[in-house]
């Protein structure tokens, strides 16, 4: 079978042995074809809220309301969601002041250009706009999360009368999915809250994985804070290849994100096939332009590799490591060992930018050996402890070497951050 793998803007192909190949791992969601247009799909939604009376209602006698919207590293189609969203709020309160907040978690602050790009031109000099600020905004301490960390946000949503959000959902490699109460916490959270939510503990569990929500220490702790945080409304969507909305949910920030993961559930899951090497991507351009994000899709392949097989990541990587603190916890020591009991004897308090990056990268390299196909120097690769190749036979010449035996099998993965690979735990 010949099979494509996306590789920047581009694409690399390979043939391989049907008496090799375990299976083929792709998500279903790119083939769903919606019956009606994306903003049909956020009114239908808004007009028929799950769990919650419409947004209208909701802000009937509430002056100060606050908008949660996404950042610029988000694809969410916010030209389709936002203005709708507005007219719902000043229907049932014409008089009401709206602050558009944009949860930006710890990523650098969005530029004017960026949300002119992502909101229109109009939106932008019209609505009152103010992006969160991790380290600088004004916070309120409102509570201790379940894990026992301090629950720090932005003052802006404190003070609302009415706070709702827009936002898109995704598989998450350890929140279980994206979307929801994520607008809050990582959203528009202190930089404090955010690491002590990212704590080594958590990371470790076993339920923070993609796909997973019950039991999962990170969901949990984000819940509590959106709740705490009085989040009243969500509208969601579910974005295709080409970013359009292809399914929207509105309403209360649990139920109606539970069934906007559903639906993403029943296209993205699949079974891992067990195989001695697993072939991954990032999804090409642009998820795959540095190492820190290729993480990501190395989880799948994760679920389907066997304990001591061979993982090969295509990611192109033309901007190098992706993150100086992520690049230096694996670099400056030797024994990747080490650097996991580190990270696992911190407190949740002491949690260090990028280290849960760092951590489930481990797990993986801890499980298999790493053959990382890229644009990236060999000594940036062999730094971050795998293997460097610039061709895909190449690193499958080399794969078979290290896992040692004949008809060594195969499971590809063309797209390991749109597939939700599950196995039996």
């Amino acid at each position: 079978m010949q099979i494509s793998f996306p590789y920047g803007k581009e694409f690399v192909k390979l043939d391989i042995n049907d008496d090799e190949l375990q299976g083929v791992l792709v998500s279903h969601l790119h083939d769903y074809k919606a019956a009606k247009s994306p903003q049909e799909l956020v009114l239908e939604a808004l007009e028929n809220p799950i769990g919650s009376s419409k947004l209208s209602e909701l802000s009937k006698g509430k002056k100060n309301i606050v908008l949660i919207a996404s950042d610029h590293t988000r694809p969410v189609p916010s030209k389709v969601i936002i203005p709708p969203m507005l007219s719902e709020i000043r229907k049932g309160n014409p008089d009401a002041d709206i602050t558009i907040l944009i949860s930006t978690g710890c990523h650098r602050c969005t530029t004017k250009e960026e949300l002119v790009d992502k909101f229109g031109k109009e939106i932008v000099e019209r609505e009152k706009i103010v992006v969160h600020d991790c380290d600088k905004s004004e916070f309120v301490h409102i509570g201790t999360l379940p894990s026992g960390g301090d629950l720090i946000i932005n003052k802006l949503v404190v003070d609302a009368d009415l706070v709702c959000a827009e936002g898109f959902i995704e598989p998450h490699f350890f929140a279980g999915y994206s979307g929801g109460r994520k607008s809050v916490l990582p959203g528009v959270a202190s930089r404090t809250t955010v690491l002590a939510n990212h704590c080594s503990e958590f990371i470790n569990s076993d339920r923070a994985r993609t796909g997973i929500l019950e039991g999962n220490p990170i969901h949990k702790d984000m819940v509590w804070a959106a709740r705490r945080a009085k989040l009243a409304f969500i509208c969601n969507v579910v974005i295709d290849a080409e970013k359009k909305a292809i399914y929207a949910v509105a309403g209360d920030m649990e139920e109606a994100h539970k069934k906007g993961c559903e639906f993403l559930s029943s296209l993205c899951k699949v079974e891992a096939r067990a195989a001695d090497i697993v072939i991954s991507t990032n999804g090409g351009y642009p998820l795959d332009q540095n190492i820190y994000q290729a993480v990501k899709g190395m989880t799948a392949a994760e679920e389907s590799v066997k304990q001591g097989g061979v993982i090969i990541m295509l990611s192109k990587s033309n901007d190098g490591h992706g993150g100086e603190h992520f690049f230096h916890q694996m670099a400056d020591e030797e024994d990747i060992d080490k650097t996991l009991d580190l990270f696992l004897s911190r407190d949740r308090n002491e949690t260090e930018p990028d280290q849960w990056q760092t951590q489930i990268f481990i797990r993986v390299l801890k499980k298999a050996k790493v053959i990382y196909v890229s644009d990236s120097p060999d000594e940036i690769v062999k730094a971050l402890h795998m293997i460097p190749s610039h061709s895909l036979p190449e690193a499958l010449e080399i794969a078979r070497k290290l896992v040692g035996k004949k008809n060594a099998t195969i499971t590809a993965i063309p797209d390991g951050v749109s597939v939700m690979v599950i196995r039996n735990r």
